[in-house]
């Protein structure tokens, strides 16, 4: 088991890297899939003037596990890269990665939100592997109908239809595109949602018949009260449930966390991942993971000392 609120070891004994990520299951196998902030955190200074820190980019860790709790290391699947004008060079900005799998094609295709130390690009970057340990070969960024994209998540319904939910239009909006039949480009077929709520840390699932979402405020690395919302259609309407987090410390602050990604579970519960984040070193962010039972239509999210897999 995993105490919450710690920075959670491997198999291995080495703190697993794997921020901002989100699971994927297949084949009885878990994988888990995040940012490596292994380097150092560093202060930047924006042409706005706004400062920020930042780890350069390693690239996104992955792990595999079978009962949730006990993680393998399985290195780095999408490498950073040294070169002139490239996404991935370390100097830019890599975030929130999560990994769908294609059945006809037996493809693993990954999303990761693309930009530059100055946040203009705001591109949905895409990665395939015919494998879940990678090596993911990294195919470039996109942005929706134009429109910009920043922190994002990726699901795939009961259909197969997979969809890319983003933040747009400066944050201000919650987009969400269905995406092409093979996973790797996005269709035309889109929503705008949340309009002017200022929302990112986005997280979709579904069970028990509705489609259950979670999101942050835009404070940047600190806390803030977690936004979540139920709806009959991933294209809305969305009913918004408020803040889901009850006991604990601070759960008016969402526990000092971050949401980053939900996961339905085969005990019919909803699993609910979190970032600590540690903004004076990025590396050492801590993770919360709690899960809920939403089969009486409510979403409430009770604290957890620690994380100890199925019930």
């Amino acid at each position: 088991m995993h105490t919450n609120k710690t920075l959670w070891k491997d198999v291995q004994g080495n703190p697993i890297q794997a921020h901002g990520g989100g699971l994927l299951h297949v084949d009885g196998v878990w994988y888990w899939y995040g940012e490596d902030k292994s380097g150092p955190t560093r202060r930047y200074e924006r042409p706005d003037g706004d400062p920020i820190v930042r780890v350069d980019v390693v690239g996104v860790g992955g792990y595999r596990s079978t009962d949730l709790v006990n993680w393998e290391p399985m290195g780095v699947v999408l490498k950073a890269k040294e070169a002139a004008y490239y996404d991935l060079c370390p100097t830019q900005v890599m975030e929130r990665p999560k990994v769908i799998f294609h059945k006809a094609s037996g493809t693993f295709v990954m999303w990761l939100h693309i930009d530059r130390p100055d946040y203009k690009l705001a591109g949905a970057g895409v990665a395939i592997s015919d494998k879940p340990e990678g090596p993911f070969t990294y195919m470039g960024s996109i942005r929706p109908q134009g429109r910009d994209s920043r922190d994002q998540t990726v699901f795939v319904d009961d259909d197969g239809a997979a969809y890319h939910i983003c933040s747009t239009d400066m944050n201000a909006t919650t987009l969400v595109t269905r995406l092409s039949g093979d996973y790797r480009s996005l269709s035309a077929e889109s929503k705008s949602l949340f309009i002017d709520r200022y929302m990112e840390a986005h997280a979709i699932t579904k069970s028990h018949g509705k489609y259950w979402y979670i999101a942050s405020g835009c404070t940047g690395w600190d806390p803030n009260p977690a936004r979540s919302a139920v709806a009959d259609s991933i294209w809305g309407p969305w009913e918004e449930l408020g803040n889901p987090c009850r006991g604990g410390d601070q759960p008016e602050m969402t526990w000092s966390t971050q949401s980053t990604f939900m996961q339905a579970l085969p005990d019919d519960r909803v699993l609910v991942m979190f970032d600590r984040w540690k903004r004076e070193a990025l590396g050492e962010s801590a993770y919360v993971w709690v899960a809920a039972d939403v089969s009486a239509g409510k979403f409430e999210l009770s604290w957890q000392d620690v994380w100890s897999g199925f019930k």
